[in-house]
């Protein structure tokens, strides 16, 4: 790796990747590609629909996601900021495979003993304005509400997550990703795909021996590949402005 280099050019893009195995998965799409450092992530330079852009390991859990989103956008001032990656669904609500475009995030591993438990939650929403971007999509996608926590869904959450949050899959990250952005007022795109399935009775790989790299692989690459088409259907009308 190379030392951090940010100066090389500015970027309009900024993609951010979370997992270790998604990253890797980066790596091996871009032919792995001249990666650089810096205190709160790997990085390297590319184009993505003829515009700079970064594509960013920024880690995992909620404490590196709204470190590395602050960074980048102190570092690039990205007019779009990206995050693309894995995500648990809830059983019954969606499938393996399956998109969701994300238009909500809480969250909800968040436990007020002293004020108001319900308020709490709600300082950590996020509504994430969509309307920039223009239809048709170049994925199918399920437009939904992501919850984050710092853990993988544990089954005895199933029902108030299904049912008092509405969700329809979780993950890590993508709370702290959105609240950040939003409070730089940064435009973002959260697409993330299902890579296993969590019910009541348990995780389908919660202790077996399939691994998650290989999901996570399947869901990456049909992300990286469209990832093109949509910053096109991003960047349109005003978007620019």
């Amino acid at each position: 790796m190379k030392e951090s280099n940010t100066g090389e050019f500015g970027a309009e893009i900024v993609v951010l990747i979370s997992a270790i195995a998604e990253w890797r998965t980066v790596l091996t799409y871009y032919r792995d590609p001249t990666v650089q450092v810096s205190p709160f992530g790997a990085y390297f330079f590319t184009t993505l629909a003829g515009r700079h852009s970064v594509m960013f390991y920024g880690g995992w859990g909620k404490v590196s996601a709204a470190a590395s989103t602050q960074y980048v956008i102190d570092t690039w001032h990205p007019k779009l900021l990206i995050n693309i990656g894995t995500c648990g669904g809830l059983s019954g609500r969606i499938k393996c495979g399956d998109i969701i475009l994300v238009d909500e995030t809480i969250i909800y591993d968040i436990y007020e003993r002293m004020g108001d438990p319900i308020q709490a939650i709600r300082d950590y929403t996020t509504h994430i304005d969509l309307s920039y971007l223009c239809e048709p999509y170049p994925q199918k996608v399920q437009m939904g509400r992501i919850v984050s926590a710092d853990q993988d869904i544990d089954p005895d959450l199933i029902f108030r997550l299904r049912d008092e949050y509405n969700a329809v899959a979780a993950d890590w990250e993508s709370g702290a990703i959105s609240w950040t952005a939003q409070r730089n007022r940064t435009r973002l795109l959260i697409l993330r795909g299902v890579s296993d399935l969590v019910s009541e009775t348990g995780g389908e790989i919660y202790n077996t021996n399939e691994g998650f790299t290989q999901r996570a692989e399947r869901v990456m690459m049909p992300l990286l590949k469209a990832l093109p088409n949509w910053v096109r259907c991003s960047f349109w009308g005003n978007v620019q402005q």
